[in-house]
């Protein structure tokens, strides 16, 4: 059977992201992202909030945890990982979560609500072979 796991997600951090590193010294950040998806349902305008947890790995994961802070905006490429394992009392969790191939940094917003300039210079990182398991 072939398959095909593909997420692109455009939206904004709830937190500030948190680097920590493996205990072979890989860096991995993680942090919130808001998906905003707006519809008409008769004649209201109405608004649902996806919240989804991405991770990064390598280089990029450290350029994430220094430019990127709560409320920024961020394009996310990459694919959806389950995540499953037993607690302390021996019950079963799982989540699931983004791993991220690439994320783009999207301009700040000044607050007149203008783009700043500059903000997205070397805004796009592409990730190193940190992966501890291969990518399909």
């Amino acid at each position: 059977m072939v398959g095909f796991n593909k997420v692109i997600l455009i939206g904004n951090l709830t937190r500030n992201p948190e680097l920590r590193y493996t205990p072979s010294g890989t860096p991995v950040v993680n942090f919130p992202l808001a998906v905003n998806r707006r519809y008409k349902q008769a004649d209201d305008q109405k608004e649902e909030v996806c919240y989804v947890d991405i991770v990064v790995f390598g280089r990029q994961a450290e350029h994430c945890g220094q430019y990127l802070s709560k409320g920024d905006g961020a394009i996310v490429d990459g694919r959806l990982q389950q995540r499953r394992w037993e607690t302390e009392d021996g019950q079963k969790r799982s989540k699931h979560e983004v791993v991220a191939q690439t994320v783009t940094f999207l301009p700040k917003k000044s607050p007149s609500g203008s783009s700043m300039g500059g903000a997205t210079d070397d805004a796009s990182y592409e990730t190193e072979d940190y992966y501890s398991e291969p990518i399909p």
